[in-house]
């Protein structure tokens, strides 16, 4: 179903769209948690450390692909605002095209890297196997993610936030029904956790293309759109790089952060693998209002009207600045409940909860910041600006890299847990002066080319 965010009340619409959003990444963390609870439960810490481990390297390449899939969309969603129906099926036909070709190239090269990455990362020796079987199998499966996230992100540049959610809980259910088969039943340890993400993510694949052949017609190309045209080649990645790029800049901060923690050795690991679990669950109300921000700023910009997107981002902060404290106390409260989830014995949650309670009291006061980043990076993004969201992801490398080196240097436990929100904070900050800077521009063009089309509407002889 589209949704039409260039009218009527700003709240009620941003909030329609949000909630579908919302519920579908949590689905897809829970997606993602599925692996880690069972694999802890069932398997072990050791193999939780393992699977945790190779979180920041799934994001490394899964971000990349998300990032420039999401730049894909920002052409059809300007497009779908400006009422183009036919220029709306010619993107979606080109990103297809570049989608495809980025699956291929980076299977080969992320596959290829593994040892590598792994090496980076000082995983641990008594996990070092079991992590390279698991991400190994991910990123062999890594077209099914590509090409998902590219379907996800045509139905929300046309306003429908809601049958992308459909298809995420029911492949969630069909990942937790594949782990306990391929982990309990046939015993298959982590290799089976990875083989049941990527068989249900592929299996939402084709639950997004039957819809859109189906119910989303300006979203399915005609033979004469097929093929890579300049002009839509261009923008979508001069759009989708700058965004891949911000997502692999913040993931190799996150990687010297995990690199960080593996020196206090795989208790530590698994302990913060599951406290960061935990509040990146909880961080999905900022990701969606981002994802929200994109498409909303992308058709009113297409329409023009700007002061509207500036009301949308100053509703987007209030949401968020309440749902921030809502999260941080269910962080704090009831992090020590949400850690039975992953481990099975009592002694062991004991062993590992100050790990987990030193990650999750640095981490709950920074989830405004976090939200800053997600509401003006993807406004600015909606609106065609692309720089100044790859310099937030700058900002968050650095601020994450510093605070890393630190706490290797000083072989502090606390300072190397709080790379997540440093970088937080610091690009926060960014961001949100980063978003006045482009608002006044884009308000100095418009008056600029409103001045035009006065000054050429007084020519002589103009009728």
């Amino acid at each position: 179903m589209q949704k039409d965010m260039t009218r009527g009340p700003i709240l009620p619409l941003i909030f329609q769209f949000l909630l579908p959003l919302f519920v579908g990444n949590v689905f897809q963390q829970l997606y993602n948690m599925a692996d880690m609870i069972i694999v802890g439960r069932y398997v072990g810490a050791g193999a939780l450390a393992a699977v945790g481990s190779t979180g920041t390297l799934m994001f490394l390449v899964l971000g990349f692909a998300l990032g420039i899939t999401a730049g894909f969309g920002i052409l059809t969603s300007q497009r779908f605002g400006a009422k183009d129906e036919a220029g709306v099926r010619r993107s979606v036909a080109n990103g297809t095209l570049l989608a495809l070709l980025l699956s291929v190239a980076m299977t080969l090269l992320s596959t290829a890297a593994v040892p590598w990455f792994l090496d980076l990362l000082n995983t641990p020796a008594d996990i070092l196997e079991d992590a390279r079987t698991y991400i190994t199998i991910i990123f062999q499966g890594l077209f099914t993610s590509v090409f998902y996230n590219m379907a996800s992100v045509f139905l929300r540049s046309v306003g429908n936030s809601r049958a992308p959610l459909f298809f995420l809980v029911f492949s969630a259910c069909l990942n937790v029904g594949l782990d306990l088969l391929c982990i309990i039943q046939f015993g298959m340890g982590v290799a089976g956790a990875a083989l049941a993400t990527v068989v249900s993510q592929g299996i939402s694949v084709l639950l997004c293309i039957v819809y859109i052949l189906k119910k989303e017609p300006v979203l399915v190309p005609e033979k004469k759109d097929w093929g890579l045209y300049a002009y839509e080649t261009r923008e979508q990645l001069r759009m989708g790089v700058p965004m891949a790029l911000q997502f692999s800049i913040t993931a190799s901060g996150i990687m010297i952060a995990q690199s960080a923690i593996n020196l206090f050795g795989s208790a530590a690991a698994a302990a913060y693998t599951a406290a960061s679990k935990v509040s990146m669950l909880l961080t999905q109300g900022c990701l969606s209002m981002g994802q929200t921000m994109a498409t909303y700023a992308g058709q009113n910009f297409g329409k023009g009207d700007l002061e509207r997107i500036r009301q949308g981002v100053k509703k987007a902060f209030q949401m968020m600045l309440l749902y921030s404290i809502l999260a941080a106390a269910v962080l704090h409260f009831l992090l020590p409940f949400l850690m039975g989830f992953f481990f099975s014995g009592d002694g062991e949650i004991r062993e590992l909860m100050p790990w987990a309670r030193t990650y999750g009291d640095i981490a709950m006061w920074f989830y405004l910041p976090l939200s800053l980043i997600f509401i003006c990076r993807n406004a600015m993004q909606g609106v065609g600006y692309a720089l100044a969201p790859t310099l937030c992801g700058v900002f968050e490398l650095v601020a994450r890299g510093l605070t890393a080196l630190v706490g290797m240097r000083t072989h502090s436990y606390a300072i190397s847990a709080a790379c997540d929100p440093m970088a937080w904070l610091v690009a926060g900050l960014f961001a949100w002066f980063a978003w006045q800077w482009v608002m006044r521009d884009l308000e100095k063009k418009q008056a600029r080319g409103k001045q035009r089309e006065r000054e050429g509407d007084t020519l002589p002889g103009r009728v």
